[in-house]
C-alpha cells in the first residue's frame, strides 16, 4: 500500500511567508509524521469534494506542529501526543489558544526483521531492550546477535509516547531513558526501511506503517498475559498494550475552513478514511 510505503508525502511546502496560515481558500497541516499518511488521504479526499479549496500536509514530528501552531505558520497541529503544559503556556504567551480535537486512535507496533525468530515480548522485556539491559537476541530466545535498538527523535510524539508507557510503565517517578545506544532516526519510515535490511534491529513506529517487509512483535502485558498483536480490532477492544489517541490541534475553537476540513475528517467519510490507513476510527 502506498501510503504505508511513503513517510512524508506532502502537498505543498510553503516558504514564502506571503503563503501564511491565514491566507483564502487554503489550510496548512504540520505535524506528526505517525499521521502524515492520514492526513494526505483526508487532504486528497477533501480537495475531490471541494476543489477551490486547498490543504498543505507536511510532517516533521508532533512537537514540529505544536510549534508551528503556536507560532502562527500552520492552522491545524497533528501529533501523536497531549499538547504539554509548557507548550500551553508558551502558545498563550503568544495570544494562542491550543484547542484539541481526538481524531483517531493507533496501536504503536514494535518490529523487527521478518528473518529474526523472536515474535512475542512482554512489556518488561521491551523496557529491558529499550533501556539497553538486555543487549542480545539470545537472552530473549534468538540467536546470538547484538540488538540493534532504533527510536524516533526525541521531538517525536511517538518517542514521547514510548518512553513514558513503555520504558517508564506510566510511572510519572520513573526516570527510565532510551538507552545511549539507541539510534535516533528522523522518520517511522526510516525505522521500516532500516529494520526491513537490519536482521538485528528492532524499533516502533504506528502500526500503519507494517507491510511485509517488518514482522510485528505481538506483546503481553506481563507473564501471565496473552501477546497480543497489533490489529484495528485489537486497539478498539482495548486489548493491545501499546495504544494512544491522536489529536488535532487548533487556534480557538475550529472556524471556517479549518472547521470545514475537520468536521469533515470526524465525518463518517473521513473516519472511513482513518480505517483505510489501518488506523483506528474514534466513532
Amino acid at each position: 500500500m502506498l501510503r504505508k510505503i511513503l513517510a512524508v508525502l506532502i502537498v505543498c511546502v510553503f516558504l514564502n511567508p506571503a503563503f501564511a496560515a491565514s491566507k483564502p481558500g487554503s489550510i496548512q497541516i504540520k505535524g506528526s509524521d505517525t499521521m502524515v499518511n492520514l492526513g494526505q488521504a483526508w487532504s486528497e479526499k477533501y480537495m475531490e469534494l471541494y476543489p477551490t479549496d486547498f490543504i498543505a500536509v507536511t510532517g516533521g514530528g508532533s512537537g514540529t506542529g505544536l510549534s508551528s501552531l503556536i507560532s502562527g505558520s500552520c492552522d491545524i497541529a497533528m501529533s501523536s501526543r497531549e499538547i504539554k503544559e509548557k507548550e500551553i503556556a508558551l502558545a498563550k504567551q503568544k495570544g494562542v489558544n491550543p484547542y484539541e480535537i481526538k481524531a483517531a486512535l493507533d496501536g504503536l507496533a514494535v518490529v523487527v526483521n521478518p528473518k529474526n525468530p523472536v515474535g512475542k515480548l512482554t512489556a518488561d522485556q521491551l523496557a529491558g531492550i529499550f533501556t539497553g539491559k538486555i543487549t542480545n537476541w539470545k537472552e530473549l530466545g534468538g540467536e546470538n546477535k547484538k540488538i540493534v535498538i532504533l527510536s524516533r527523535e526525541v521531538n517525536s510524539g511517538t518517542h514521547v509516547y514510548f518512553k513514558e508507557h513503555v520504558l517508564r510503565k506510566n510511572d510519572p517517578n520513573s526516570k527510565e531513558e532510551f538507552s545511549p545506544q539507541a539510534l535516533m532516526l528522523p522518520s517511522s519510515q526510516a525505522i521500516a526501511d532500516e529494520v526491513a535490511q537490519n536482521t538485528s534491529a528492532i524499533g516502533y513506529y504506528g502500526m500503519g506503517y507494517i507491510s511485509p517487509k517488518q514482522k510485528a512483535v505481538a506483546v503481553a502485558k506481563d507473564n501471565n498475559s496473552a501477546y497480543i498483536e497489533p490489529t484495528i480490532e485489537n486497539v478498539m477492544s482495548g486489548s493491545y498494550p501499546i495504544s494512544r489517541p491522536l489529536y488535532l490541534y487548533t487556534n480557538g475553537e475550529p472556524k471556517l475552513l479549518v472547521k470545514k476540513f475537520i468536521d469533515f475528517a470526524l465525518s463518517a467519510q473521513g473516519q472511513a478514511i482513518v480505517k483505510e490507513t489501518d488506523f483506528v476510527p474514534i466513532k
